[in-house]
């Protein structure tokens, strides 16, 4: 008996070394987006559980809408993603003005 444990993995050929250490991260890829989409499952709960008090917080929802919608765009149409990105920043700009008097008393903004 030794007391230094044996490494299989060096046992093993160069093949077989290369499909366990693919196993191994298709393992690891796999219950890092699982764990991912339970986070994005809590905060889509928690950001769309109650209705939005303030422009802010609806274009806050509506951003979030937009860049998941944005992801399953397809590549080709630079048109659409350009129009969300339009969309996107206009959402930051606006949201960044707080000032009550930085805001026509008519419209509403977001």
């Amino acid at each position: 008996m030794t007391d230094r444990p044996i490494e299989l993995d060096e046992r093993r050929g160069m093949a077989a070394q290369k499909a366990t250490t693919v196993r191994r991260r298709q393992a690891g890829v796999k219950a890092q987006h699982a764990g991912l989409v339970a986070r994005q499952h809590d905060l889509e709960a928690h950001l769309f559980a109650a209705d939005a008090a303030t422009w802010p917080e609806a274009a806050d929802k509506a951003r979030y809408l937009l860049e998941r919608f944005s992801a399953t765009l397809s590549c080709d149409d630079p048109r659409l993603q350009s129009m969300v990105a339009a969309v996107l920043s206009d959402f930051a700009r606006l949201s960044t003005l707080t000032k009550p008097e930085a805001h026509d008393s008519q419209t509403p903004t977001v």
